[in-house]
């Protein structure tokens, strides 16, 4: 057996591993397109032309399965509460200056860490609009 077969082989065996370790679809092609290799080996192909099928392969399973695939995979975010406040009114408590790494608005009686969305310093007491919540911060545009 030449080393080229052995390689092709061991790609495919750990594709394999991580596809069935994974609960998404991930590596399913590459494994396609090394057993593609493995054939195109033991037919007598050069490794350029081995490497040429693997990609090929590869790209081609990508395209063709993975629509297939996406239907039966489930990937929902859940809402969380958080995201209700998004398009929400807010009020600033606290000056906003992303520079300075400062700012607080209150939103249904929680204040939140805040940071302007275009960079601009927003006084307090103004009324924002909450644009997207990142981590734990309010990412806010003065109305």
């Amino acid at each position: 057996m030449n080393r080229l077969l052995i390689i092709w082989i061991a790609l495919a065996v750990v594709f394999a591993a991580v596809e069935a370790a994974t609960a998404q679809i991930v590596t399913l092609w590459f494994a396609v397109g090394s057993v593609g290799a493995i054939v195109a080996n033991v037919l007598g192909a050069n490794a350029t032309v081995q490497l040429i099928v693997f990609v090929a392969l590869s790209l081609l399973t990508l395209a063709v399965a993975r629509p297939y695939f996406k239907r039966f995979i489930k990937t929902n975010v859940q809402p969380t509460n958080s995201d209700m406040c998004i398009g929400q009114e807010a009020v600033v408590t606290e000056e906003i200056n992303n520079l300075l790494g400062q700012g607080q608005a209150k939103i249904k009686g929680v204040i939140w860490t805040a940071r302007s969305a275009d960079e601009s310093v927003i006084p307090k007491d103004s009324v924002v609009t909450v644009k997207a919540i990142e981590g734990v911060k309010l990412i806010v545009e003065k109305k």
